[in-house]
């Protein structure tokens, strides 16, 4: 490795790190200003070309696992309709479109060239969509849907891609074999991920350590993908596979598991779509290069076209797919609670933003590949473009439109409050249960002492939809116990870090001790 690789491996990281860690303390969104520093940057990097393994075999697949852990199996199972449409339809329809335009604007490129390059653009990576819609509190329903969509649509886009690749460079490949080389990516991936899942369920059966554990789970979507690839199947369904229900089963680990493991995949979120979003701006050099730009309206005129193709397309595809099943089936309508919101459709239909899988796929294309330049221009463009004017504009839209999830919040906060106070009843049964047992050794203090702390936390959900507050906006007795109890933790965080500069007590004493406070403080939840 020469100096200026190394250089590139330590500067790029540390460079996106700091404009993300900027943008979260003002408010900014982060993969947009990102984008941006990149774009501001790449004159001065012009080598730094993106590597399409690097992508697909490091930066993906755990950015696949972590976001298929963090979503709801159940909640995707609801919306497994428009899910479907969206990652398979969608993708699909978006890339003949595209396909179409680009071959009226290249006539000379072969047709099936012209899908690969509907194929490079057609997935959108709902990551920064998300972040806003989060941020800005969208419907649950709206992201789950764009969520479940960026776990599936990848898996799509490159099995059309690589078929479309196939015909170009001559491998011969009819519909039908499409077709089936398509079943078989999705069903194989599928597979292959239900069987890691099954074997990952009865390793960590077997390891009971925290530490191992999550050093398993790190390893999990790399090892997914390879074995995916391997028997030619999806690795990006494989992964996901093995996320969702890695997530649906994390709720039954030890707390020492769930601990670290919601750590470390922070973490690792915050630093991947850091390098992603950054890695993005910084391919405009080395793709502008490229391009003859003796007439300059030409690639100009053919980038606005494809960008307005793949806008459109989706606008056109996400309305009907939204409604028309409802009118068409009385079993969708039954299955159903109620026609969405044309307000939630048009958020989901502005939510189109491409990101580094497109780039990814478009570096991949062969060398020899009729028209590559143009191609990776087209690609580049069709990407930034709408990471800035529909990334940018997200926020305008959700506020212009007033869509929110007000009252799916207070409905949560219901719903939680009801829970708890049913966790609470039952853990004091339990504690009945084992009195009349005869627990030995059981002194008064201790059992009345259980019962408080029990019933604090049934209070304390049912609290928090008053905001912390009592009749005549007191503060009820959970909100000052909480407040004061936080007082006395800072002060005895002070005394510690006292002794230690002055010597009284060793770093390691420290850490130990504060881990102690660290958790109690944990366990007092909100303010």
């Amino acid at each position: 490795m020469d100096q200026s690789t190394a250089l590139h491996l330590l500067v790029v990281p540390a460079v996106a790190v700091t404009v993300a860690a900027v943008s979260r303390r003002r408010g900014w969104p982060a993969p947009l200003i990102l984008v941006l520093a990149g774009l501001a940057l790449s004159p001065f990097v012009p080598g730094y070309a993106l590597d399409p393994e690097i992508v697909l075999l490091v930066l993906l697949p755990p950015l696949l696992y972590s976001a298929a852990i963090d979503s709801s199996y159940l909640g995707l199972k609801s919306v497994r309709r428009p899910v479907l449409l969206l990652s398979v339809g969608l993708v699909l329809f978006s890339t003949l479109v595209i396909g179409w335009v680009t071959h009226l604007l290249l006539p000379d490129l072969p047709m099936a060239a012209a899908f690969v390059l509907g194929a490079v653009v057609a997935p959108p990576d709902a990551v920064a969509a998300v972040a806003v819609a989060r941020r800005l509190g969208l419907p649950r329903r709206v992201i789950t849907i764009l969520v479940g969509e960026s776990l599936f649509n990848d898996a799509t886009a490159l099995t059309a891609y690589r078929v479309a690749v196939a015909a170009v460079m001559g491998e011969g490949i009819t519909w039908l074999g499409a077709l089936g080389r398509f079943a078989y990516a999705a069903a194989g991936g599928a597979v292959v991920g239900l069987v890691l899942a099954w074997l990952l369920s009865k390793a960590l059966r077997a390891l009971r350590d925290a530490l191992v554990e999550n050093t398993v789970l790190l390893l999990t979507p790399f090892g997914a993908y390879l074995a995916a690839e391997l028997a030619h199947a999806s690795g990006v369904v494989s992964v996901v596979v093995v996320g969702l229900y890695v997530g649906h089963r994390l709720p039954r680990s030890g707390f020492g598991t769930r601990l670290m493991s919601g750590t470390v995949w922070k973490i690792m979120d915050f630093f991947l779509e850091s390098i992603v979003f950054a890695l993005i701006g910084l391919q405009m050099w080395p793709i502008v290069d490229a391009i003859d730009w003796s007439h300059p309206l030409e690639p100009v005129g053919m980038a606005l076209a494809v960008f307005a193709a793949a806008v459109l397309a989706r606008a056109v595809w996400v309305v009907p797919s939204l409604y028309l099943p409802r009118l068409l089936s009385r079993s969708v309508r039954g299955r159903e609670a109620g026609p969405p919101s044309w307000r939630n459709a048009a958020v989901i239909s502005w939510a189109g933003m491409r990101g580094v899988v497109s780039l990814a796929a478009a570096f991949a294309i062969p060398e020899d590949f009729p028209e590559r330049p143009t191609l990776l221009f087209l690609t580049f463009t069709v990407v930034i473009g709408t990471l800035l004017v529909q990334g940018l504009s997200f926020p305008a839209l959700i506020r212009w439109l007033r869509v929110s999830n007000e009252q799916e919040a207070f409905a949560d906060d219901l719903a939680e409050a009801a829970a708890q106070q049913a966790a609470a009843s039952a853990a004091l049964a339990r504690l009945e249960e084992l009195l009349e047992e005869g627990v030995p050794d059981v002194h008064r203090e201790v059992v009345e002492q259980l019962r408080l702390r029990t019933e604090r936390r049934a209070l304390t959900a049912w609290e928090r939809l008053g905001g912390g507050t009592g009749p005549g906006g007191e503060e009820t007795p959970a909100t000052v116990y909480r407040r004061l109890r936080r007082e006395m933790l800072a002060a005895e965080r002070e005394v510690l870090v006292r002794f230690r500069d002055e010597r009284r007590i060793d770093d390691e004493v420290l850490r130990r001790a504060m881990i102690e406070i660290d958790f109690e403080e944990a366990t007092l939840g909100r303010a």
